[in-house]
């Protein structure tokens, strides 16, 4: 049995899956490092072995992972290292120059976002001298993947390993999902659903959102729109709501934490729309069977962009266009409006094929064996 090195951030909740899976297949000692944040993690102690550090910061967005080398060192008795691909992190930088000068044999692997193609140059140079010190590059999206082989990196180093939620709890909850009347019962009509789930934060340009509402109501469309979340930004759309004389059409759900739930009102929506970037926002909505609109300029988008695939599950706006997301929301309902059924199965397909942990642990054994 292998024997991994594997370094990362903080301990996500929804990595748990993946995580612990790595740790049954191979021999896996863990560094994560403190967190103070409000991201839900999962219980550390279910990985075999662990080892937790200080996060110590150094300058602008550069930080050490206080004890890591020499702790790695203590233990160095490995045969692959897996690390979260941050050039941020100075202690990463010190031990994959170490062992490339005293132990080239051994094998480092980075589990990065790779590149955005936003990147300037300074940022570029430091990308790829830190890339360099590794064996392979696992990736989340096949975008990041075509953009490093254009920086001169071997497509035969780079590995997509796409992202994953909860996959097994979510898979049982849907096999249990049935048409429920939730929000004809809220809104006292069978009108299209647009839901919004996640924070609610300026990046996520939620305002667009609130105003294709309107939009669409004075040109004979019209729509629910459902928030499940809560953020800074709450106040304000509530006040456009208002100002817009739509308050009957939007329901602000609040933050929901009751995954149960949070399946029902996700399966009874008909689209998602995301006008920022859309993250796991996704993966959680086609997960149920839900659609995603997001922009497409994908430099500024995260990678689960990926698992929309235009009119089958979802589509894409023109960044920052009121007109065009307008036209995509309409342009949905014209095409898919009674195809809601072979949506769900798009959707589904798309999750259970790639955006899992099942499909994430084939990439890496292939890769470790």
């Amino acid at each position: 049995m292998s024997k991994v090195c594997c370094i990362f951030n903080i301990p996500s909740l929804y990595r748990e899956k993946i995580y612990l899976d790595i740790d049954k297949e191979y021999d896996c000692e863990w560094y994560f490092e403190q967190d103070n944040s409000d991201i839900s993690l999962f219980d550390v102690n279910k990985l075999r072995k662990v080892f937790v550090l200080k996060h110590r910061k150094i300058f602008s967005r550069f930080y050490m992972m206080e004890g890591l080398v020499n702790q790695v060192w203590k233990h160095n008795d490995f045969d692959k290292y897996l690390m979260i691909g941050t050039p941020m992190c100075i202690s990463l930088w010190i031990l994959c120059i170490l062992l490339r000068i005293f132990y080239p044999s051994k094998k480092i692997y980075f589990w990065t976002h790779g590149w955005y193609g936003k990147e300037k140059l300074l940022e570029r140079v430091i990308k790829k001298l830190f890339f360099k010190l590794a064996d392979g590059l696992f990736v989340y999206g096949n975008y990041a993947k075509g953009l490093l082989i254009n920086e001169g990196f071997s497509s035969d180093k780079l590995y997509v390993i796409h992202n994953s939620l909860s996959y097994d709890v979510q898979l049982e909850q849907r096999e249990q999902m049935r048409k429920t009347p939730i929000y004809s019962e809220h809104f006292g009509n069978t009108n299209p659903v647009l839901i919004f789930i996640g924070r609610l934060t300026p990046i996520k340009q939620l305002d667009m959102l609130v105003q294709s509402v309107y939009d669409l109501k004075n040109k004979g469309l019209n729509c629910n729109l459902v928030f499940i979340g809560d953020g800074s930004m709450r106040k304000m759309l509530e006040q456009k709501v208002k100002s817009l004389n739509i308050t009957q059409q939007v329901w602000f759900y609040g933050a929901c934490y009751d995954e149960e739930t949070n399946a029902e009102l996700i399966y009874n929506a008909d689209l998602c729309v995301a006008p920022g970037n859309v993250g796991l926002t996704a993966i959680h909505t086609m997960m149920f069977g839900c659609p995603v609109i997001t922009h497409g300029d994908f430099k500024y988008q995260m990678p689960e962009f990926e698992a929309i695939k235009p009119l089958l599950t979802g589509n894409f706006y023109k960044r920052g266009s009121q007109e065009s997301l307008n036209e995509k929301i309409s342009e949905w309902f014209n095409v898919n409006g009674k195809r809601r059924k072979y949506v769900q199965q798009y959707c589904y397909d798309e999750i259970d094929n790639q955006w899992n942990p099942y499909y994430q642990m084939h990439i890496t054994k292939s890769v470790f064996s």
